[in-house]
């Protein structure tokens, strides 16, 4: 018999050892990897849509859910532990997309699974208002009313040097205060609008500006309903007027001020000048105002645009005192020909 040499015998046994302890130490063995099913696995990119992300693992630590491409394409709407593991609930928001979801459990490896979200490309109304813009549920239609009227009265509480620059006429107002409205209200945003203050009010959930299929061009600019062909061949700009606000992004509800909700529109048409088309936003009760002290008056608030070397300047004035303003042209009421009646957006339209 021929017996190894003791060298032999105690390098093998040193090599053992080592691939023993390389094997034991957690940094080096082979992880396990979570189960991931997807249900369904394609959803219409609508703001609603639902799929269910459940995810086989036997840690008790909370998985990290990560998106590629577009963060915005989807968002987590629930997480919660399940028997087996822990079940996840994945919105879709409204621009289309194909979205890898990674998924990491501390102590295992990474797994990934994959959603397509696809337009929806109809205009119920044939207002020319894309289907994917409308604020269908009530906790968004609410959400909207409260920051456009807030921000549109903000500003006349503002100091005018930290108005936006871009806030120059009727329009203007109703532009900035639209567009951020349908932002999402985070602490990056609010330093940014330096604000004179920013009331604890939930966002719209369905999308946040600018992250639709439009982008930044938010306002339709010509008529006819929406076609997809419309995303970029310039049906929709950042740029509208009064005029443009009211024949192609809202729609008439009445002459009959006390159906006004707030965040609708008021629009004028006057005979003279060079910006025929007036408009004022109807606040109802005074979002900030009201915070404080109630005081039963329903507002309305509006830029009076330039004339001249006057820049104009931001008005607030109650119901009363426009029905009884010195001027009749600019009177709310029935019998006066320029005021053309109460406006409310698109993205409000109830179906009829």
């Amino acid at each position: 018999m021929i017996r190894p040499r003791a060298g032999v015998i105690a390098f093998a046994t040193a090599a053992a050892a080592l691939l023993g302890l390389l094997w034991a130490s957690p940094g080096l063995r082979e992880k396990t990897v979570p189960r991931l099913s997807l249900a369904p696995a394609e959803l219409p990119a609508d703001g609603y849509a639902i799929a269910t992300l459940t995810i086989e693992t036997p840690s008790s630590q909370t998985p990290r859910l990560s998106f590629s491409d577009n963060p915005h394409a989807v968002t987590v709407e629930q997480l919660t532990r399940t028997v087996g593991g822990w079940q996840a609930k994945l919105r879709a928001g409204v621009s289309p997309a194909r979205t890898t979801v990674r998924v990491e459990v501390p102590g295992t490896a990474p797994a990934i699974a994959t959603l397509i979200t696809k337009l929806v490309p109809g205009d119920s109304e044939g207002d020319g208002t894309p289907d994917f813009l409308r604020l269908d549920d009530p906790h968004d239609q609410a959400a909207f009313r409260h920051w456009f009227t807030f921000l549109a009265e903000a500003q006349y509480f503002q100091q005018p040097a930290l108005r936006p620059a871009e806030i120059v006429d009727c329009a203007a107002l109703i532009r900035y205060a639209y567009r951020e409205a349908l932002r999402a209200h985070a602490g990056n945003w609010a330093a940014e609008a330096q604000l004179p203050l920013v009331p604890p009010l939930e966002s719209v959930a369905r999308y946040q500006y600018p992250f639709t299929p439009l982008g930044a061009s938010l306002f339709r600019v010509r008529e006819g309903s929406f076609r997809p062909s419309d995303l970029d061949d310039g049906a929709f700009a950042q740029f509208a007027d009064a005029q443009t606000l009211e024949r192609f992004n809202t729609h008439f509800v009445s002459r009959d001020l006390t159906r006004a909700l707030p965040g609708d529109l008021i629009f004028f048409r006057q005979d003279s000048g060079g910006m025929p088309f007036h408009s004022m936003i109807y606040l109802g009760e005074s979002p900030i105002a009201s915070r404080i002290t109630r005081d039963g008056a329903r507002y309305v608030v509006y830029h009076t645009g330039p004339d001249g070397s006057d820049p104009g300047e931001i008005r607030r004035l109650s119901l009363s005192e426009l029905l009884q303003f010195p001027e009749p042209q600019w009177r709310p009421i029935g019998p006066n020909r320029n005021f053309l009646g109460i406006f409310r957006w698109n993205i409000l339209r109830e179906g009829q």
